[in-house]
């Protein structure tokens, strides 16, 4: 027997503004402010195997947004080609991260970064960062 394939979604679009911590699932076209690597290793050190296996990492902190807020992005390995200045790139199943109290959004294995196929025009508020609101984890008792 043949399974019926569950019918695709249009995915909605998420706006740099309504991020929040602790969630996931975000689709966002995003416009890349600047980039600045932050680490860039080749496989063999920290006691990892160094052969076929042995891979380098990347990362990158990517300033990113939309015309309602800017967030911090990190992109690793392959997604820090795609994170070039000026670049609108869509963000599919983000999550955001949280890192010393403030967000960081992020792409993991279960997500996609590809630079967006339609030319859109992004002009960016800039002064509304979201990585720079810092959150406190408060504990409430019942």
């Amino acid at each position: 027997m043949a399974e019926a394939s569950p019918a695709l979604r249009k995915p909605v679009f998420t706006k740099v503004n309504e991020l929040r911590p602790g969630t996931n699932g975000h689709s966002l076209n995003v416009k890349v402010v600047s980039t600045k690597m932050v680490m860039q290793r080749s496989g063999g050190g920290g006691g990892r195997p160094s052969g076929p296996q042995a891979r380098q990492m990347r990362i990158a902190e990517c300033l990113v947004g939309d015309e309602t807020g800017i967030i911090i992005f990190t992109a690793r390995n392959d997604q820090v080609d795609l994170m070039k200045e000026g670049k609108i790139v869509t963000l599919r199943n983000a999550k955001i991260d949280m890192y010393k109290g403030s967000m960081r959004l992020a792409v993991d294995r279960w997500g996609r970064v590809e630079v967006a196929d339609e030319p859109t025009e992004i002009t960016v508020k800039e002064d509304n960062n979201l990585s720079l609101i810092e959150y406190e984890l408060v504990n409430v008792e019942a």
